[in-house]
């Protein structure tokens, strides 16, 4: 350890780019005069002299290969998603987290660190260094519209930090979550380039969407689907974890003088809150205290370990959240369960990128990585609703599960059999000590997530908290600092827009240097926020636990003006008495929204799920009729033909044997969606109506043995209203064997991670009456899905 920190010391803070350049061997690159690289860099040529033969020529030399400059370190980035302040132990939480606590033991903890306040824009925004709307991504991918700020598409002219660095001599790796590819590029056709290998991974392991079932996720390796694991004890951040070490393993062992940067991006601890039965029965009962005396619990905490100020003042409930104190004791019953599931979530995710953590600090080169673990991409969620819900996909179609709903389900809470979400009360319970919560940009809840970072090669200071304003931005340019890599100005043909974040190396080295960043827009569905010299303008548009959203005029919202310097937590609203300073900061909003692509506004809700409704391209077009000439699995809702509101039907040229069963066609899971399928030769369907309620048709005698012609047919009874009724109809060869109603339909989304399968189902059941994958007995020659009806 004490030669790798030596000869770190030696190291200059910053190198410059002509020194980078010059860090290159005598026939590498060389950068441009004006200090921005365009990369790639020129291909080298054989610069002396060529005889009639070898005997004659000067002798031969290889291109040198691309090295990084000297001395550049690994770079570990590890993202957890969907985590509020005051959620783990680390910043004085009731969840454990040793991992966490050691590598803060270890190096600094930042608790003026901001996120954009949703999953896809803060994970943009990471990459490129540049505000979610200049990347694209000012909303999830799966709420997409046509206008630059809100593509879904990361633009080529912000280059991630990942592609620049693997143009300079690393070699990169992503595992976990890409939330950040659009919705209608994640079929088997691509194409490709916003992948993560398109953004400047060599290699990535991990779920495409923006959650997945911890136990059932549909995985890819690469652009090769592996499809879903079936060991019986499998977790995703298990496996993370393991294919992570493995992966360090590899470049180790290949080329150990390489410089690596690894992206580990956990599904935790966002929906669902998914863990092992005895892990979550060891937190029963440690949260029935509810979620006001937690806040204030996690407060004192935070004050006495100095995470917080001691003049900081908590923040008083939202209105509209119920007191725990009111509640029934069925309501503080299930609503202690989901706690529970939540909090053994979180510790099993600490644990493995605990593991992870223990390698990496095992390595001969450990002293010089860099590491940035950034405890959430934005607050908690609350997306389960006033009462938390079984499936979250419930909330995304407008649809606020009751207690009713999930009281006799509650043994089941926090296993694959439900898309568990813990109530809004909770997310704003562990996002203590501030407001609000996920979605929320305009308050802290929603924006302001724990920071660990540890370089120590570089910088010996360690167990102190920094208090600098940073944003997420900001990391992709202290990467390039730290490996003495200079911005480009162009990467593979496309003139870049200049990175928008600061390096902030200055604030490892100094806890009291000055800020790097002094001003700030947040936006995210219309809640606003601004920052700027310590100040705060917020224009709170909606609460995240309302999925419905009515008429709404930007122009004549409340906005409310908060000293930060003065006010830790955002607790005392003082826009009646400084009203030239909120005008200037509305003012700065304004425009820093128009320079950065964040108009128009938008603050519909469900609705923008619907490609119909929004024009979301599609890889089903405007086809009414897909024909599918055998098995195929793993085709992703948004590329599938559209079954919601509307009738349809699908038919299946099978041949088979006496009282055979298996999927012959599936769209969704246990999240909302339907099945057609055969089971000990009953033909059978069903629609699940996201997790509340899952209607049945059934033929009364099995399929004879031979080929046949299978029909699932759909009238649906709505018109132009979404999510109505209709008639499900079987046959077989033409005659009628079953017929049902379906109450109710899923309007907007099955389902943000299962898939459209045929001949299989890949993901969770739509229905607990078969089991997955139920592959198909017998030949399944073709099936053909028609909505012109």
């Amino acid at each position: 350890m004490a030669r790798h920190f030596a000869a770190a010391l030696a190291l200059p803070v910053l190198v410059s780019s002509v020194l980078g350049a010059q860090a290159q061997s005598a026939q590498g690159p060389i950068a441009s005069r004006d200090g921005q690289p365009v990369l790639p860099y020129a291909e080298q040529k054989f610069r002396g002299n060529v005889g009639t033969t070898y005997l004659n020529s000067d002798p031969p030399q290889f291109p040198a290969p691309i090295a990084a400059p000297e001395g550049a370190p690994n770079v570990l980035l590890i993202l957890l998603d969907d985590v509020g302040f005051g959620q783990f132990d680390v910043t004085g939480g009731g969840v454990p987290s040793p991992a966490m606590d050691k590598l803060a033991e270890d190096g600094l903890l930042y608790t003026r660190f901001h996120t954009t306040a949703l999953c896809s824009p803060t994970r943009a925004a990471l990459l490129t260094g540049r505000n979610h709307n200049v990347s694209g991504t000012g909303v999830i991918t799966e709420l997409a519209t046509g206008y630059d700020g809100y593509t879904g598409i990361i633009p080529k002219d912000t280059a991630t930090v990942a592609e620049i660095l693997r143009q300079n001599g690393y070699v990169t790796a992503w595992f976990g979550k890409n939330h950040n590819t659009p919705i209608y590029e994640t079929s088997a056709v691509g194409p490709f380039d916003h992948w993560p290998n398109g953004l400047g991974f060599d290699y990535f392991y991990g779920f495409m969407a923006g959650d997945t079932n911890q136990l059932r996720p549909y995985l890819f390796e690469n652009q090769t689907a592996l499809g879903t694991p079936q060991d019986e004890d499998y977790y995703v951040s298990v496996d993370l974890a393991d294919k992570t070490i493995a992966w360090l393993k590899s470049i180790e062992a290949i080329q150990p003088g390489k410089p690596w940067f690894a992206y580990l991006a956990p599904a935790a601890t966002h929906a669902p809150h998914q863990a092992p039965k005895d892990l979550i029965d060891r937190y029963r009962g440690q949260f029935d205290m509810g979620w006001d005396a937690y806040r204030e619990e996690t407060f004192q905490r935070q004050k006495e370990r100095g995470i917080v100020p001691q003049n900081a003042e908590l923040t008083p409930r939202p209105a509209s959240l119920p007191a725990w104190d009111s509640l029934d004791d069925d309501q503080k019953r299930l609503y202690e369960r989901m706690m529970e599931a939540f909090a053994a979530y979180g510790e099993q995710v600490d644990a493995e990128v605990g593991r992870v953590l223990d390698y990496v600090d095992s390595l001969p080169d450990s002293d010089n990585t860099l590491i940035l673990y950034i405890v959430g991409d934005n607050g908690a969620s609350a997306e389960g609703g006033f009462d938390g819900t079984l499936n979250e996909n419930a909330f995304f179609n407008a649809y606020l599960m009751t207690v009713e709903d999930m009281l006799p389900r509650i043994d089941e809470i926090g296993t694959e059999l439900h898309f568990n979400h813990f109530p809004a009360g909770w997310a704003w319970g562990v996002d203590s000590p501030f407001q609000w919560t996920k979605q929320v940009a305009s308050h802290l809840g929603g924006v302001r997530n724990p920071m660990i970072v540890k370089w120590p090669a570089r910088y010996a200071a360690h167990g102190e908290t920094r208090t600098q304003f940073l944003h997420v931005i900001d990391i992709a340019p202290t990467i390039l600092d730290a490996a003495g890599i200079s911005e480009p100005r162009s990467v593979n043909g496309t003139a870049q827009t200049p990175i928008q974040g600061t390096s902030f190396l200055s604030t490892l080295a100094d806890a009291d240097a000055d800020e790097v960043r002094t001003s700030q827009y947040f936006e995210m569905v219309v809640n606003r926020g601004m920052y700027k010299d310590g100040w705060w303008a917020a224009s709170l548009a909606f609460e995240p636990w309302d999925p419905v959203r009515g008429e709404f005029d930007p122009l004549k919202a409340r906005w409310e003006l908060y000293n930060l310097d003065e006010d830790f937590t955002q607790a005392n609203d003082v826009a009646a008495d400084n009203p030239d300073k909120l005008d200037e900061m509305k003012a700065l909003w304004w425009a820093e929204a128009s320079k950065n692509k964040a108009l128009p506004l938008d603050w519909r809700g469900a609705e923008r799920f619907s490609a119909e409704l929004t024009g979301k391209p599609n890889l089903a077009g405007d086809r009414t009729i897909f024909t599918y000439p055998g098995p195929l699995a793993g085709l992703p809702e948004a590329s599938a033909p559209d079954l919601k509101n509307k009738s349809f039907r699908i038919t299946a040229k099978v041949e088979i044997g006496e009282n055979a069963s298996g999927m012959i066609f599936t769209q969704g899971g246990n999240t909302g969606g339907w099945a057609f399928y055969l089971k000990d030769g009953k033909l059978k369907a069903a629609h699940n109506f996201i997790d509340v309620e899952t209607y049945l048709v059934e033929s009364d005698t099995p399929v004879a043995a031979g080929s046949h012609e299978l029909t699932m047919d759909f009238a649906y009874d709505g018109g132009d209203q979404m999510g109505q009724s209709g008639t499900l109809t079987l046959s077989v060869d033409g005659s009628e064997v079953a017929r049902g109603p379906i109450a109710r339909t899923t309007p907007f989304k099955y389902s943000l991670s299962e898939n459209q399968d045929i001949g299989s189902d890949t993901g969770t059941p739509v229905t607990y009456d078969y089991s997955a994958p139920l592959e198909f007995q017998g030949q399944l020659e073709e099936v053909v899905v028609d909505v012109t009806k």
